[in-house]
């Protein structure tokens, strides 16, 4: 049989390739991406043994995926209900943002023996610190400093594991290839063999990855295309919150997110985000407003604060935290347009509480409601609670998931309820002192200053 060696280019982003090293990806675009492999390829044909058969769509195939719980309620709602026989997980995040952490209350919560834990990064010294601070000691958890991928199939083959955690990827390697840890060829065909390990002895993955600084996970895009699931924990370093987000996942929905708090002890579930959320707010201030947000299925309110001020520089600052500030741009323009605001020469800054980053369109009314609140300096009723998309001629536009929303703001007995009067059909049962139709902000802005 005989050996094709092969040079091919492989882009660090995309994962295309290309015979000519050019600088510049021809699927994305990247500059400077392109990284240099060499392929051992050898002639292959197909085993007859080991073909599978072929079966029509139609035929009746009875698939029931077992779930194993960790326990945790936030991270088994992102899951889809907890972790699937032979599935691969890839967790990714910011250093310092508790992914670690996480993966270690994971394991401490999971039923099953053997629960095999692989880092690349920390010494067993030091994992063995961090569970003792966090208040975990299980003698089922086996850890060890290892990232040569041939030792770790070994331990795999050796203790057939329940669960397999890689801290991190990204540091593994193979004697079979001459790259360097971290580079295209090492992540993929690393993380290749560990999933199909994973598959044909059915345990679980886990992978710990790394992100780039544009927020994306380092490697080939071939790893998010690998493994079963992708969830991101997001959150600032600074901030005492994390959010646990699902990109992709072949078990379970895509917009569930679980919440938690950074804690002394790890990781803590938020229950109830809409009292977390609110907690600390004040009331009869000018420039604060209520928006009740959808995460997955969970509503939960959350508090929008603005200040507008008369600015002190040429050019008026436009600041928004929570947003995005072409949104926030969009809005200023509709209050001046429709309103007649005079914003022009007035410093706008937005904060969504919590440092939480929404990206839904139904919390524009309250956005807006807070501004026309600080310039005008008129407290809003502090019971008030605003739920709305606004277009650019100054209309309040229908949002999905209504009932939900307004029910979880009249449990914490927020009354009135501002609504698109279009939504109005879907509900049924309120009195007109909770829910209030609404058609503009003109409109809006009669009734409540």
């Amino acid at each position: 049989m005989i050996n094709k060696i092969k040079t091919v280019f492989t882009c660090n982003e995309c994962g295309a390739s290309q015979p000519k090293w050019t600088g510049r990806c021809p699927e994305c675009g990247a500059w400077n991406g392109m990284v240099e492999e060499i392929i051992s390829k050898k002639a292959s044909r197909a085993i007859p043994a080991a073909q599978r058969v072929l079966q029509p769509l139609d035929r009746p195939i009875s698939y029931s995926a077992k779930r194993m719980g960790t326990e945790i309620d936030e991270f088994d709602r992102v899951l889809g209900g907890g972790f699937v026989e032979g599935m691969v997980v890839l967790l990714a995040g910011e250093p310092g943002i508790g992914k670690s952490t996480l993966i270690l209350q994971v394991l401490a919560h999971l039923k099953g023996e053997r629960l095999l834990y692989f880092s690349g990064e920390e010494s067993e010294e030091q994992i063995a610190l961090r569970s003792n601070r966090m208040g975990i000691s299980d003698s089922r958890i086996l850890v060890a400093c290892e990232n040569n991928l041939e030792n770790i199939i070994y331990h795999l083959d050796k203790q057939k594991p329940t669960i397999v955690v890689i801290d991190s990827i990204q540091t593994v390697y193979s004697n079979a290839y001459d790259n360097v840890p971290g580079s295209v060829t090492q992540v993929r065909e690393c993380a290749g063999n560990i999933l199909k390990k994973a598959k044909e002895m059915g345990f679980i993955a886990v992978f710990i990855g790394h992100i780039t600084k544009d927020g994306m996970i380092a490697g080939p895009k071939v790893l998010e295309h690998l493994v079963d699931t992708v969830l991101y924990l997001e959150g600032g370093k600074h901030n005492f919150y994390r959010t646990l987000r699902s990109m992709k996942n072949r078990f379970g929905s895509t917009n569930e997110v679980g919440l938690f708090t950074m804690k002394d002890n790890g990781l803590i579930p938020v229950e109830n985000p809409s009292e977390f959320f609110l907690s600390e707010r004040k009331k009869h201030v000018a420039g604060s407003a209520v928006a009740v947000s959808m995460e997955g299925t969970r509503p939960f309110l959350i508090e929008v604060q603005a200040l507008v001020t008369q600015t002190s520089y040429g050019n008026p600052q436009r600041t928004a935290n929570g947003i995005d500030h072409r949104r926030l741009a969009m809005l200023i323009a509709v209050l001046e347009k429709r309103s007649g605001l005079p914003l022009r020469l007035q410093d706008i800054f937005v904060n969504l509480v919590g440092g939480m980053r929404i990206d839904e369109t139904a919390i524009n009314l309250a956005v807006l409601v807070a501004m026309a609140s600080s310039f005008k300096d008129i407290p809003l009723d502090p019971g008030g609670v605003f739920i709305g998309e606004v277009g650019l001629v100054g209309e309040v536009r229908s949002v999905p998931l209504i009932e939900q929303r307004v029910k979880e703001a009249l449990k914490f007995g927020f009354k009135p309820v501002y609504i698109p009067r279009a939504n109005l059909k879907q509900l049924k049962g309120f009195r007109t002192d909770e829910v209030m139709g609404i058609d503009s902000i003109n409109q809006l802005f009669d009734k409540i200053f």
